[in-house]
């Protein structure tokens, strides 16, 4: 199980990379970090994978465009295919760890079209009603799922029949969460074309915030009116196109402040942030402090995991 503290995106579709995820066994495991992460939070991101979790200690707080779940730790749940997410710690205080199954349904639901994608795989994952499946250990049947998804991290790889184990045990966890999510199947739910129209916008920015942006440039990307473009970024991520854009710029010059040595006149320029005065006191006003105390702060944390 790899050790997560960043991620990583795919170049055109910006959807999350997924290191050793591969075509003949589309699944990856991790332990993921959350207080690692800069900012204590993992960004506005999405897969085609869907996501099984475990929070192993802390109190995790999931956002989607429908709104925001708590998961404490004994919880869990999952996020289903290609759902925009993000992920942040609830407390500096303390230390917040989740563990993740990531996988390609047709790891358990076999060759596209089989009766089990069918029956039991496509109900969930083409249902635009179901984000989320929280999971919480008061309810005694979902208590005894999730011992098992706990349990199911500690497969060893190097076990021989590590993969059929494995491929048992997620199919054993998706039949339970089949049952779990029929109510909601019997809910009607129709496509948000929101869902489309927010990630063209979002890898728009991705790939122009070092440049000048407007409202204009970002509603061009998904075909849609400026008035549109304000309704589904209020809709799906709560805040403005141009809040988006100045939060994936301080994300990303956090990223260069925590894992290089430029200068903060270069990364000011680099991420669309003007100069290395404005920068600053709209560094300190988001992220509470300057970017070389950021720097300084990050980079010793990196020293000390050492």
């Amino acid at each position: 199980m790899k050790n997560i503290s960043s991620i990583e995106f795919h170049i055109g579709s910006k959807e999350e990379r997924l290191p050793n995820y591969a075509p003949d066994f589309p699944y990856i495991a991790s332990r993921v970090e959350l207080d690692q992460f800069i900012g204590r939070s993992v960004p506005w991101h999405w897969h085609k994978p869907v996501e099984l979790f475990y929070v192993e200690s802390g109190v995790l707080e999931y956002y989607t465009p429908k709104g925001k779940t708590i998961f404490p730790a004994g919880s869990g749940g999952m996020i289903n295919s290609n759902v925009l997410h993000r992920t942040s710690a609830q407390s500096e205080l303390d230390k917040n760890v989740q563990l993740l199954h990531i996988f390609d349904t047709s790891f358990i639901g076999g060759q596209q079209g089989s009766r089990i994608e069918q029956k039991y795989i496509t109900p969930i994952i083409a249902a635009p009603q179901i984000e989320v499946i929280a999971l919480s250990p008061d309810d005694l049947a979902q208590s005894q799922l999730l011992n098992t998804i706990r349990e199911s991290f500690h497969l060893s790889v190097n076990e021989l029949g590590y993969e059929i184990k494995l491929n048992s045990v997620l199919s054993d966890i998706w039949f339970q969460i089949f049952n779990i999510a029929l109510p909601l199947l019997d809910k009607m739910g129709s496509y948000d074309k929101s869902n489309d129209k927010i990630k063209l916008m979002m890898i728009y920015i991705h790939e122009h915030y070092a440049e000048k942006i407007s409202v204009t440039n970002i509603a061009a990307a998904a075909f849609c009116s400026e008035r549109e473009c304000f309704r589904i970024f209020h809709a799906c991520l709560n805040m403005t196109p141009i809040e988006y854009v100045r939060s994936y710029r301080l994300q990303m010059a956090c990223y260069m402040l925590a894992k290089g040595n430029e200068s903060i006149t270069f990364i000011s320029q680099a991420c669309g942030l003007g100069s290395s005065s404005y920068f600053g006191k709209t560094f300190r006003e988001y992220i509470g402090c300057t970017p070389l105390e950021y720097r300084r702060k990050w980079q010793d944390n990196d020293i000390n995991r050492q």
